[in-house]
């Protein structure tokens, strides 16, 4: 098979359908939630597991990205997953060029409609639009941050881990400081998620955000913010959701 004729989405889906296994597929619609009324409602899923779906990827860098749009086009999870996973393949690596990393930034931009589960942001959202504004204007991720679309304002929120690991957290905690009245626990598990992480590059920084907000933050935020603190410091931010007022915890 030719590089032309290997990188198309006809070609993937294809390789796709070869991969699948029907019996996997009540398991996943049961996990990514698509029945009625659910988060992932009506998403198709054929049942190919993460590990070949991300091979399949690897070998399809380079794609053009008329192609990777169609595949953030089909109704088919996996094969929306493939072209997320090919774009934040090649958004980790440092040969991309800038021009690659602005279609491909673009490209999530404008298929956002089809990234519609938390798997496919997760897997795309840090390289992608992370990487790709890493020293550009980032205005954007807060305007995602106050859209009315779940998954806009978990890119928003996921999106700055790149940042994060660089040192830079100014975004992670602002981001995090607008998304605090969320209703969507999908939203304050993302939040707990970048908190932890902004944590681990500055443990003073999160401290101070904790004091300030978690006494009304969500729990299931505050639970994933404090994970890696000790026994004791969790349990008086724990406390906090009931006693706003409680000492500072021990350094």
């Amino acid at each position: 098979m030719t590089d032309a004729e290997r990188l198309t989405a006809a070609s993937v889906l294809q390789r796709l359908s070869a991969l699948a296994n029907p019996d996997d597929v009540p398991g996943l619609s049961r996990f990514f939630k698509t029945a009625p009324g659910e988060y992932g409602e009506g998403d198709t899923f054929i049942g190919v597991r993460r590990g070949p779906l991300t091979a399949l990827a690897k070998e399809c860098l380079g794609m053009p990205v008329g192609e990777l749009e169609l595949l953030l086009r089909s109704e088919i999870h996996e094969a929306r997953a493939a072209a997320l996973t090919i774009m934040s393949e090649e958004g980790r690596k440092k040969r991309t060029s800038p021009e690659r990393r602005r279609e491909l930034f673009e490209l999530y931009l404008r298929r956002h409609d089809g990234i519609n589960n938390w798997d496919l942001v997760d897997s795309a959202a840090p390289y992608v639009v992370g990487g790709y504004l890493e020293h550009r204007r980032r205005d954007i991720l807060y305007e995602l941050a106050r859209s009315p679309v779940l998954w806009e304002r978990r890119t928003a929120m996921v999106a700055t881990w790149y940042f994060i690991r660089a040192g830079d957290l100014d975004d992670a905690f602002a981001i995090a400081e607008l998304l605090l009245d969320d209703k969507h626990d999908l939203i304050h598990k993302a939040t707990g998620w970048m908190l932890r992480s902004a944590g681990e590059m500055d443990r003073a920084r999160l401290v101070n955000f904790l004091d300030a907000h978690a006494a009304t933050m969500p729990r299931t935020a505050l639970r994933y913010a404090i994970e890696k603190f000790t026994p004791a410091d969790r349990a008086h931010y724990l406390a906090l959701k009931s006693a706003p007022h409680s000492r500072h915890p021990p350094a």
